[in-house]
């Protein structure tokens, strides 16, 4: 049973590896939505993620014995890093079964920490299954990442702190993959307030939990595509699913897009780096229909290798019409070009890529095609180049844009 005390005995053990992560209030946030945005940044812990603290309460529960067999378990990298870390904690070993698509910072931090790593399988559902069997053959203490009260207890802590820094708060928005974290938070909100509305979010691409929700038992994908790689879960908890069907008040579905947009707003007006799965919150602040509310989002993670940080902040800019690609045809001619140039410099464009194409026609002197890509301050600005390329007589075509 998740209960108001073990909640409580949770508390007080997660903070032996969990740092403060304090109620940021976003300004930015509240202006856009009309309510008061409080972020809960868990991608500030040590391990750069929340689930630190259930993988730690959890093995606190368990007997010395089952300790020294040795711990198991799979996960996507941040459940990883915390079993890990938590196992070095008490000194015993960890085998962490990681899909092979993981982001190398959560491979390498996790190794970083002393766990043994094996790479299987292209989701988290095919991970655990080969954990399981690891577990089975060598007699290894299993971790599940979710599908474990005590496990959910632990991330339930993340609810107490923020009620003990926000006690009017009225909804609590909370990534959902798997459902451990929204099985703790929830469970432990409605203990501290039955009237207060929790809020889980999944990414529209991995929706196991609201495809069990509406089905009324647990519901297993048949494929999941999220660039979410936190919360690409096929089939959430069977323990837990009852938590959630009581607890929950509603989920939410976010589009990858909304992500991408979601971690500019983050490092442009906070300064802070979110994962994909930890901006689930932040992305579906919008679709909530309410106003002047006091509202929780729960940043779950902070772990992103450089690479898909780079793409992120490329498609971002591009969805935000920060950069765009307009295609031209020009006769070949000295000068034409030059003469382009001048038109964009003179509405503050900035160029960053020309591509010249001299076979678009069979007659060079009438058309040869000419793709500019280049910076813009957002929408309005980027119309106003384009309108000046039209009064120019150069009939820009906007196309999709590859950088």
């Amino acid at each position: 049973m998740l209960t108001l005390d073990k909640f409580e005995e949770a508390s007080e053990k997660v903070k032996e590896v969990t740092l403060e992560t304090k109620l940021i209030y976003s300004n930015y946030l509240s202006a856009q939505t009309g309510n008061k945005v409080y972020l809960k940044p868990e991608n500030m812990q040590f391990t750069g993620a929340y689930k630190v603290r259930g993988a730690y309460y959890k093995i606190s529960t368990l007997s010395n014995e089952e300790r020294e067999r040795g711990l198991i378990t799979a996960s996507a990298g941040n459940h990883a890093q915390g079993v890990a870390y938590a196992a070095k904690c008490y000194g015993v070993k960890a085998v962490i079964v990681m899909p092979t698509t993981t982001p190398l910072i959560k491979v390498n931090r996790t190794k970083s920490y002393g766990a043994e790593v094996v790479l299987y399988g292209d989701v988290y559902d095919e991970a655990c299954a080969y954990a399981l069997t690891m577990a089975e053959k060598n007699g290894y203490t299993f971790i599940h990442p979710f599908d474990d009260l005590a496990v959910a207890t632990g991330q339930g802590t993340i609810a107490m702190e923020i009620f003990k820094e926000l006690p009017l708060v009225e909804y609590i928005l909370v990534p959902v993959g798997g459902g451990g974290l929204a099985t703790g938070v929830s469970t432990l909100a409605k203990l501290l307030n039955p009237k207060i509305k929790v809020i889980g979010v999944e990414p529209a691409g991995a929706g196991c939990m609201k495809a069990s929700f509406d089905a009324g038992k647990v519901t297993t994908l048949k494929t999941v595509s999220t660039i979410a790689d936190g919360t690409a879960v096929k089939t959430p908890g069977e323990k837990i699913f009852p938590y959630i069907q009581k607890n929950l008040d509603d989920i939410l579905f976010v589009e990858d897009d909304e992500l991408v947009v979601a971690f500019l707003d983050m490092v442009e007006n906070h300064k802070i780096v979110v994962e994909n799965s930890g901006l689930l919150t932040v992305a579906a602040l919008k679709h909530l229909n309410v106003k002047g509310k006091r509202i929780a989002a729960i940043l779950s993670g902070g772990n992103m290798d450089v690479i898909t940080m780079s793409s992120v902040v490329q498609q971002g800019l591009i969805l935000r019409d920060r950069i765009f690609t307009v295609s031209i045809l020009l006769p070949d001619k000295p000068g034409e070009l030059s003469k382009v140039a001048d038109t964009i410099a003179k509405e503050q464009g900035n160029v960053i890529k020309l591509e010249h194409n001299q076979f678009v026609s069979i007659n060079r002197n009438a058309a040869v095609e000419l793709r500019i890509t280049m910076e813009c301050f957002g929408t309005d600005h980027k119309r106003q180049i384009i309108k000046a390329l039209e009064k120019a007589q150069y009939k820009p075509k906007q196309v999709r844009t590859s950088l």
